[in-house]
């Protein structure tokens, strides 16, 4: 059965994942990369995790914790076979691509982290960064996992409204 699409065999289906990963913000799982390689009809889903294994293989990715991240190698081979890529496959990438970086960037910014205290109990770190810097950091004695989890989802949900809300605590005049 034939496929329709641009990209047809497994070598464009490595150049098409060596200019992903050139895009990409920050390294990715293999569900994002999955999501984001198989925007053609032309892709074959077997091809594209044989070719992302040998990737990982010939040094061009490397996979740790779960998370793919282009080598230099990686990023010279693949700028040099980038123009072999279709605009039409280049331009729905890049679409693709601003949505999954928006939220890299903020998960990179907006960060919770909980650590346990020799003495007993946890301490919840939260931290807002922006392209500049930390705005903001703010460390809570938590007493149990549960407790600690629930802050960091509403932390990570609204920070900017816990960030403002201190600010604005901070600021206001004793009575």
């Amino acid at each position: 059965m034939p496929r329709y699409g641009f990209i047809h065999d497994k070598l464009e289906i490595k150049f098409l994942i060596l200019y992903l990963m050139a895009r990409v913000a920050a390294p990715i799982d293999f569900p994002t990369l999955t999501d984001l390689t198989m925007c053609d009809d032309g892709i074959d889903y077997f091809e594209f995790a044989e070719a992302a294994a040998e990737l990982v293989e010939s040094g061009h990715l490397t996979l740790e914790d779960g998370l793919y991240s282009i080598t230099d190698k990686g990023r010279e081979n693949g700028a040099a076979c980038e123009s072999s890529l279709p605009y039409t496959v280049k331009r729905k990438c890049s679409a693709n691509l601003s949505k999954v970086n928006g939220v890299l960037r903020r998960n990179a910014q907006v960060r919770a982290e909980v650590l346990p205290r020799p003495e007993g109990g946890l301490t919840l770190k939260l931290v807002l960064d922006d392209d500049a810097g930390n705005l903001f950091t703010l460390e809570l004695l938590c007493g149990s996992q549960e407790q600690a989890d629930r802050l960091a989802a509403h932390f990570k949900e609204r920070p900017d409204h816990i960030y403002n809300q201190v600010l604005e605590a901070l600021l206001e005049e004793p009575e």
